[in-house]
């Protein structure tokens, strides 16, 4: 269910628990993955993805609808840790659209839909979840795309294991393992729901002559609610209130070549991540009905601190784009690893609505991409 880097705190005992799994010993996934929950409540960190960019409600609901075009989806796909256990695997699908206020405002509303499911472990530890967002752009003043944009969104999620396959050390019995044996394990409850809340606002702008830098900064928080996270109905573990700082930057170096920076600080309980990186930018062809070229390619890496470096390779075709990403892990968990960490995926479809009252807002919406 979780990304193992997110427990940097703990390492040494995630490595001498996969050390013992992989020699078959007696402990289970269910009985780490307990241990660790209630070792400090705040352990329990969210799932995420390389490619956050594309994760918009995932990283700030304010972010939800910035994009050239009238409406977006995607679908990102991760699988990880392979090397070291059964894959981990994470799916995310979303809409988006954006909604002008009217003829004459260049404000806007965007809506958007995520749901997402996660895989994990032996046991089949599950996640899903439909996060529905909101949010409002103002435009400030009539120069550059300048823009404050608060938004929200409210999720409903549920979470469940496979006890039938869970094994403990009950069931070993002088050195083998016995499945008719007695687990023993009471008072935990194979699935559990919960709702969620989450907040954001965004502030974006545009400078040059021909508008050639644009850059954004926003704050958001999620699980407002702090909801009850645990298999065990008298266990008190919640899920800590999660807080992301994001920004990016796209620089026009010429009509041929850019250059893209994004960055995501989260800081959930004991929990820091920070990812950085910068992809460069060329782009070929004619131009489309939003003035973008047909034709752009990506390329570059991001650092997850202390944990990995992902390189990754972007194509835009028209309206549509395809990203490949691979986090070569280089934290200490890099011994049971060999380096390797996951895999992910991301195609990414936008479109325009015939109505004319879109176009006011499309053309004035800031553009991170190109």
């Amino acid at each position: 269910m979780y990304d193992i880097s997110f427990f940097d705190n703990l390492e040494p005992l995630l490595l001498s628990l996969v050390d013992a799994l992989m020699k078959r010993k007696i402990f289970s996934a269910f009985l780490w993955i307990v241990c660790i929950g209630a070792a400090n409540k705040s352990y329990a960190q969210d799932i995420h993805f390389s490619q956050f960019y594309e994760t918009t409600i995932l990283r700030n609901p304010a972010l939800c609808g910035v994009f050239s075009g009238d409406y977006k989806v995607a679908a990102n796909y991760r699988t990880q840790w392979n090397s070291i256990s059964k894959p981990f695997v994470t799916g995310q699908f979303s809409f988006e659209a954006r909604i002008p206020v009217s003829m004459e405002s260049e404000d806007f509303f965007s809506v958007g839909l995520l749901g997402l499911y996660d895989k994990a472990g032996s046991i089949d530890m599950k996640t899903t979840a439909i996060y529905p967002a909101i949010n409002f752009s103002k435009k400030l003043g009539s120069g550059h795309n300048s823009y404050l944009t608060g938004g929200f969104t409210a999720g409903y999620a549920t979470r469940s294991f496979d006890p039938s396959k869970m094994t403990v050390d009950n069931q070993y019995i002088n050195g083998h393992f016995d499945p008719n044996a007695a687990a023993n394990e009471y008072g935990a409850n194979p699935k559990f729901s919960y709702f969620d809340l989450g907040a954001g606002i965004n502030y974006s702008n545009s400078s040059g002559e021909n508008e050639e830098v644009t850059y954004f900064f926003g704050v958001s928080g999620y699980h407002f609610t702090k909801p009850h996270t645990t298999f065990y109905n008298n266990a008190l573990i919640n899920l800590s209130v999660k807080w992301n700082v994001n920004a990016g930057l796209n620089y026009r170096i010429s009509e041929t070549y850019g250059l893209l920076v994004q960055g995501n600080y989260t800081h959930q309980g004991a929990y820091n991540e920070t990812m950085i990186g910068a992809l460069g930018v060329w782009k070929k062809g004619g131009e489309n009905e939003l003035h973008q070229p047909d034709f752009i390619l990506y390329g570059g890496a991001f650092l997850r601190v202390n944990d990995a470096i992902i390189p990754i390779v972007k194509l835009d075709y028209k309206r549509y784009s395809f990203g490949i990403s691979y986090d070569v892990n280089i934290s200490r968990l890099k011994v049971a690893s060999n380096l390797r960490g996951g895999m992910e995926l991301t195609v990414v479809k936008t479109g325009l609505f015939k109505d004319p009252k879109w176009e006011r807002s499309r053309t004035s919406c800031p553009h991170y991409v190109w």
